[in-house]
């Protein structure tokens, strides 16, 4: 099983290429929240509503200083294709060796259809300007997920 940080610890420092192949680092937003969640595949059914979801309520997360940041073992062309097809307003990060993924516990055994193999496992950590895990959700149901995160970082960044 991996090693999940839980809220309270530091996040684990990345430095991963994003849709344009730019490097993203978790030092390039300081005094910002970051919304950073992980996904298996991008342009599957859960995957589309998810991303679509955290691109609806982008506005909404800006107002209190977050960035939503997408992760999945996509290369930088699918994420090129998965952005333009369904008009996305997030950022999404390139893990091909799940490295990321690993470093936040959501590279995992799966099981489907009596079938094991390694793979993400949904899960979404709300990072505080600190650079501190502020609150993770392991297991992720896409559909309403955005909105909890909203609501969540709404209490946390206003208390």
């Amino acid at each position: 099983m991996s090693n999940i940080p839980q809220a309270g610890q530091p996040a684990p420092t990345f430095s991963t290429p994003d849709q344009n192949d730019h490097l993203v680092s978790l030092d390039d937003f300081n005094g910002q929240w970051i919304v950073l969640y992980f996904y298996p595949k991008d342009d599957t059914p859960g995957c589309t509503t998810e991303a679509q979801d955290f691109t609806q309520l982008n506005a909404e997360f800006s107002k209190l200083k977050a960035k939503i940041i997408g992760v999945s073992p996509d290369s930088i062309k699918s994420h090129c294709k998965f952005i333009n097809k369904h008009n996305l307003s997030i950022t999404l990060l390139s893990d091909p060796e799940h490295q990321l993924a690993d470093s936040y516990g959501a590279w995992q055994l799966k099981k489907f259809m009596g079938k094991e193999y390694m793979g993400i496992v949904r899960s979404t950590f709300l990072i505080s300007p600190d650079k501190i895990i502020a609150y993770a959700w392991p297991n992720v149901k896409a559909k309403g997920h955005a909105q909890a995160v909203l609501n969540k970082l709404s209490e946390l960044a206003n208390h």
